[in-house]
């Protein structure tokens, strides 16, 4: 499995839950994550997207740091469709409180 295709499902699974799967760029910061996920209700997070195996840069866990630092989920090496699954299943228990998806 490429990254591309972690990448995919990720967005496919927010965006059929209504909320948005955004790719982040940062020129100012470098090594944030690469997607921002915003779901109904009001609720964000962050999802670093790794080929499988794959891991941080030094600075991909500074900026992780930083970000949960402020408060922020912050998800580490998505790198397969178990670890999309559990940011799947962490969207859907906190947005709106659950609700909309029988969570």
């Amino acid at each position: 499995m490429l990254e591309r295709e972690v990448e995919h499902r990720l967005r496919d699974g927010v965006k059929n839950m209504g909320g948005l799967c955004l790719k982040l760029v940062s020129p100012g910061f470098t090594g944030v994550p690469d997607r921002l996920i915003l779901l109904p209700g009001g609720v964000v997070c962050f999802a670093e997207l790794k080929r499988p195996g794959g891991h941080e840069r030094p600075r991909q866990v500074y900026a992780q740091k930083r970000l949960r630092r402020l408060g922020f989920v912050v998800f580490g090496s998505v790198d397969g469709p178990e670890r999309v699954g559990a940011v799947l299943t962490w969207c859907a228990l906190h947005m709106a409180g659950g609700r909309e998806y029988g969570v």
